[in-house]
C-alpha cells in the first residue's frame, strides 16, 4: 500500500540530465497559532533548487531582463517562505550554489547561511523590502519578514509507487516526479512574521510535507491535502486520518496521459488508493476544476475496484497567492497558478458491493485544506 516512508526519496535528485536542467524542492505547510490574539494562520516553507551546474559563483535569475534575452537559463538555491490569508505573501531568498552546503543522499539536508532543512528540522529566514520586491521582479517574490525554527515529524507518507522508484529516477523518465514522505507532519516551534510571533503544535498545526523534482512541470496542476477532517455522521473528529491528491496531465518518456490524478486517503488507519500507474486496481478518475469570480472550486471523483471517493472543495482567492516558480529553461509559463492552504470541502466515501452498488462508509467535512489550481499560458 502507500505509507511506506522512503526517504531515498527525499534525496538531492539533480545529477545526471537533470543536474543543468532541473529543478528540486522540499515544501513543507502547516498552520499557527498568533501567541497574543490565538488567530490561525497558514504558513508554507520551500526549498527549491535549479540547475546546479549553470551556476556558482552567484544566483543566476531567469526573468532577468538581459538573461531572457541572451537565453541564459536560472541557477540556484530559493528559500520561499510566506502565509495564506488575506494577507498572503510569498517571500523569496536566494542563493549561489558556492554557498551551498548539501547532504544529497538519505537523509538529505540542505543548508545556506541561517536557512535550513533536513527530515527533522527547519531553520531560517528570508527579508524583503518594499524597494527590493519594486526594483527586482526577477525575484518574483513580495515584500516581508519571516523567521521560523521548527521541528519536523513526518508521520504518514503518500509513497506512489514505482513511478518514483531508482529505475525510474535514474532513466529520468518523468517530466516531474512527486514523492510525499510526510503528507502527514507534525510541526512544532515557532514563526515570526511581520513582527506576529505564532505558535506551532504537533497537535493543531495540520502539517504537510512532500516533494517534486523534474525538468518542467504539469498542467493542468492540481494539489489538494488535508488531515482537518471531522465525521458528519458521528460527529468526531479524525485523529488519524489524512488525503493527498496531485496530478494533472503527467508526461513519461515524452508521451503526455491526459487527465491522470493520484490519490491516496488514508482512514482511521486503513487506506484507500486511486493510483493510475496501478493498473490492476481498476482505477478511475474524473475531475473537474477551474475559477468562479471569488473562488477556486475541485470536483475530483476517484476509485477502485473495491471503494469510491466523490469529492467537492473550494479556497477563497482573497485567501489564496498566484504562485510563482520559473522553470529550469527560464519559462515562467505558469502565471495563474492559485496556491492556498485555508481551503473547505466535502469527501464521501463509499466501499463498492458488487458491480453497481454503493455503501456509504462516511459523510466528512474538511477544513485546512493545502490546494493548488493552475493550466499554462498559451
Amino acid at each position: 500500500m502507500f505509507n511506506k516512508h522512503d526517504k531515498t526519496r527525499d534525496e538531492f535528485m539533480l545529477d545526471g540530465i537533470f543536474a543543468d536542467d532541473g529543478y528540486d524542492w522540499w515544501w513543507h505547510s502547516f498552520t499557527g497559532i498568533n501567541e497574543k490574539t490565538g488567530e490561525e494562520k497558514a504558513f508554507f516553507i520551500e526549498f527549491f533548487t535549479c540547475n546546479p551546474e549553470l551556476g556558482w559563483a552567484r544566483p543566476v535569475y531567469g526573468q532577468l531582463p538581459e538573461n531572457k534575452k541572451k537565453g541564459v537559463w536560472p541557477s540556484y538555491l530559493m528559500v520561499k517562505a510566506g502565509c495564506w490569508g488575506e494577507d498572503a505573501a510569498q517571500l523569496h531568498r536566494f542563493f549561489a550554489w558556492k554557498n551551498v552546503r548539501l547532504h544529497a543522499t538519505a537523509p538529505f539536508s540542505i543548508e545556506a547561511d541561517d536557512c535550513y532543512a533536513s527530515e527533522r528540522y527547519l531553520r531560517g529566514s528570508v527579508s524583503v523590502s518594499d524597494e527590493e520586491a519594486k526594483e527586482h521582479p526577477e525575484y518574483m517574490s513580495d515584500a516581508g519578514e519571516i523567521k521560523w525554527d521548527l521541528k519536523v515529524n513526518k508521520k504518514i507518507a503518500f509513497n506512489v509507487g514505482y513511478g518514483a522508484s531508482k529505475l525510474f529516477r535514474d532513466l529520468k523518465a518523468f517530466e516531474m516526479y512527486w514523492h510525499a514522505e510526510g503528507m502527514k507532519t507534525g510541526f512544532s516551534g515557532y514563526v515570526e512574521y511581520n513582527g506576529e510571533k505564532y505558535i506551532v503544535s504537533e497537535h493543531n498545526c495540520y502539517g504537510y510535507a512532500d516533494k517534486n523534482w523534474g525538468e518542467n512541470f504539469t498542467s493542468p496542476w492540481i494539489w489538494l491535502s488535508s488531515n482537518c477532517m471531522t465525521s458528519n455522521i458521528t460527529g468526531k473528529k479524525l485523529e488519524n486520518s489524512v488525503f493527498d491528491i496531485g496530478g494533472g496531465k503527467p508526461k513519461a518518456f515524452g508521451f503526455e496521459f491526459n487527465d491522470k490524478l493520484l490519490g491516496a486517503f488514508y482512514y482511521e488507519g486503513k487506506e484507500y488508493e486511486y493510483n493510475f500507474s496501478k493498473f490492476w486496481t481498476l482505477p478511475g478518475t474524473r475531475f473537474k476544476c477551474g475559477e468562479t469570480k471569488d473562488e477556486i472550486i475541485w470536483q475530483v471523483n476517484m476509485d477502485n475496484a473495491t471503494s469510491m471517493i466523490r469529492t467537492k472543495f473550494r479556497c477563497k482567492k482573497k485567501d489564496m497567492l498566484l504562485v510563482n516558480y520559473e522553470a529550469p529553461n527560464g519559462e515562467k509559463r505558469h502565471n495563474r497558478l492559485w496556491n492556498g492552504g485555508n481551503g473547505t470541502g466535502r469527501i464521501l466515501l463509499y466501499k463498492k458491493i458488487g458491480e453497481d452498488r454503493l455503501r456509504l462508509i462516511d459523510d466528512i467535512n474538511v477544513t485546512h485544506l493545502g490546494c493548488e489550481y493552475g493550466v499554462y499560458d498559451k
